[in-house]
């Protein structure tokens, strides 16, 4: 019976665990322009709108988006305030840098889920050893 319960444990523990990695390995590229124009739009524009932009040549910028137009938009550096312009069509990847991430938000969730487990196992087996 021990050994059953030490089993199931350990696929409890191990159930969430595989689901936060399969999660994190979502890709987050774009194809299209207009793809990326409507992620940079939802972005919106200002200090808050702070994004990581990876382009074709694998530059990265990192900022907020100052402004947006038709074909390109202008990325300022938060420190430094230098601007850069970038054509829709040279951006490969937008990642956005608003709080948690999904992975954060997915780990914790994990953490929460494992631990009412645990317990919930911990008192199961209290409750058959009386």
């Amino acid at each position: 019976m021990k050994t059953l319960s030490w089993f199931l444990l350990v696929i409890l523990l191990l159930a969430p665990a595989t689901h936060t990695l399969a999660a994190g390995q979502k890709a987050n590229q774009f194809t299209t322009t207009d793809q990326i124009r409507m992620k940079i739009a939802k972005l919106g524009v200002g200090e808050k709108a702070k994004a990581t932009i990876t382009t074709r040549d694998g530059l990265k910028t990192k900022g907020y988006v100052y402004s947006a137009g038709d074909e390109d938009f202008v990325m300022r550096d938060s420190k430094s305030a230098a601007s850069t312009t970038i054509r829709y069509a040279d951006v490969t990847k937008v990642e956005t840098s608003k709080g948690f991430s999904a992975i954060g938000k997915a780990f914790t969730i994990a953490v929460i889920r494992t631990a009412a487990t645990l317990a919930g196992i911990y008192f199961a087996i209290t409750a058959n050893e009386r």
